[in-house]
């Protein structure tokens, strides 16, 4: 049964992640989000429907990615805060294990990249027997370079009756450049990859020994948790109580049941810019360019201008460049692991660029910030086939809508009326309202905010499709 982690942030791959719309949900490694991937990965009949705990923030961006794949999630779980893996992990274990004491669980990561999807189904096959032994089997990349980002584990004897499972003799931490070379020549190092297959009785067992209080914690949560829609919401004040600590740390590096197994399976963590540049299409140059960006006398490099301004580089050499329509990166490849930094630096400054681009995701599509001013914000909103907003009203502002493509339907104080492309109309101040797109094609429309409070929390919602309290966001 995959338990699959969605919960991460993404913070060495700003400006283009961002805490409410991470690299899980970015199209960073093929056409599709890296979440979409990942669930596709372990769909089939090897695998049971998959357990995805993420983000109570990312829980529609979460079921939208599921919906456009087709896989049906076993359970959708709700983070009220972020713990690192192990409390998640937890969760996701005593959810298997109550609907089978038996339940095998894959702990896997819901952003990396794994290019050949039959050799990592042929590595868990080939922990599996191990996995049911009551072993905890990790799975070791065999390393093609020195790397100093990522974490290592040490192979030791092969287990006899598991000719593809090693015993582990310890878990390293990211080494330095003269550590990861002779990791890796020595043949005896692995990629530490991050997932896990064990059965949930196992896990929790050695949760119960090594962190009791995290296991606690994920119990209290679930036990308290409530249904809302389609997911299961954890009590936030007892998962506050979890540690925040990582399945390593709080298991695979203390106890004796570790076993790995080695693979090569084209696998990259896509933790940083230059790691996203590896894998990327290089022109003759060693460049990769994406977006509109002009390249003379550049070499090495990774620039990519996503819904931004031209860019245009001269005279570069292993140089990162990535702009958005509301933030630039410029940096080397060498500091490409630092990127996290300049998050942590937004967060001191509490710049709202750390949180959200300018297109900001809810789960009837998206609105963009086009422009803005003393006392009138301008924006762009899509509305998808079939969606709509919450009934509404505003304090402190009024609204003009103007549809440019597609066909609307307003409800508008105690008229309900269809607005078709370059009709508009006006809705004002403390007046209910509600948008919706009856057709089948994408509806976008301009909205034009004018008054003397135009924040997102100046909302009063008074019927909701998603269940959406008036304290959170505005559409």
């Amino acid at each position: 049964m995959p338990v699959v982690l969605s919960g991460g942030i993404g913070s060495r791959l700003w400006p283009l992640s961002r805490a409410h719309y991470p690299k899980q949900f970015l199209p960073l490694a093929s056409e599709q989000p890296m979440l979409a991937d990942a669930v596709t990965r372990v769909h089939g009949a090897e695998f049971s429907a998959p357990i995805v705990v993420c983000s109570h923030e990312h829980r529609f961006m979460v079921a939208e990615a599921l919906r456009k794949t087709g896989v049906t999630a076993g359970r959708l779980v709700l983070e009220p805060a972020g713990r690192s893996t192990a409390p998640a992990a937890a969760v996701g274990a005593l959810i298997a294990q109550a609907e089978n004491s038996d339940a095998v669980i894959l702990i896997m990561p819901s952003d990396h990249l794994i290019a050949d999807k039959a050799a990592f189904r042929d590595a868990v096959l080939s922990g599996l027997e191990a996995a049911i032994d009551n072993a905890i089997v990790t799975f070791g990349v065999i390393p093609n370079r020195a790397e100093t980002g990522y974490g290592y584990i040490q192979r030791g004897r092969r287990i006899n009756n598991h000719r593809s499972v090693h015993i582990v003799d310890r878990f390293v931490e990211k080494p330095d450049r003269a550590t990861a070379e002779r990791f890796v020549s020595s043949g005896e190092f692995l990629w530490n990859s991050g997932i896990f297959l064990c059965s949930a009785r196992s896990f929790l067992a050695e949760l119960a020994t090594f962190e009791p209080d995290a296991l606690a914690a994920a119990q209290a949560a679930l036990d308290h948790a409530k249904p809302d829609l389609d997911f299961i919401r954890l009590d936030a004040e007892s998962f506050a109580a979890a540690p925040s600590i990582s399945v390593d740390k709080a298991v695979m590096e203390r106890t004796r049941r570790a076993v790995v197994v080695p693979m090569s399976i084209g696998w990259n963590d896509v933790g940083s810019w230059n790691a996203l540049w590896e894998i990327s299409q290089h022109d003759p140059e060693g460049n990769t360019l994406m977006g509109d960006v002009i390249a003379l006398d550049t070499r090495e490099s990774y620039i990519r201008s996503e819904g931004g301004p031209l860019v245009v580089s001269l005279g570069l050499d292993n140089a990162l460049v990535v702009a958005t329509d509301d933030a630039v990166l410029v940096t080397t490849q060498a500091h490409a692991q630092s990127v996290g930094q300049i998050v942590d630096r937004l967060k001191t400054l509490d710049r709202p660029e750390r949180l959200q681009r300018s297109t900001v995701y809810r789960p009837w599509g998206t609105f963009r910030v086009i422009d803005h001013g003393h006392r009138f914000q301008v924006k762009q909103i899509r509305v998808e086939p079939g969606a709509r907003l919450s009934l509404q009203y505003h304090f402190h502002r009024a609204e003009h809508w103007v549809v440019v493509e597609g066909t609307a339907r307003v409800v508008c104080g105690d008229r309900s009326f269809l607005l078709r492309e370059n009709e508009s109309t006006f809705i004002s101040a403390g007046t209910p309202h509600r948008l919706e797109n009856p057709g089948r094609v994408p509806l976008t429309l301009v909205e034009v905010q004018s008054g003397s409070y135009l924040g997102e929390d100046d909302i009063v919602r008074l019927d909701d499709t998603y269940g959406r309290a008036d304290a959170m966001p505005k559409e």
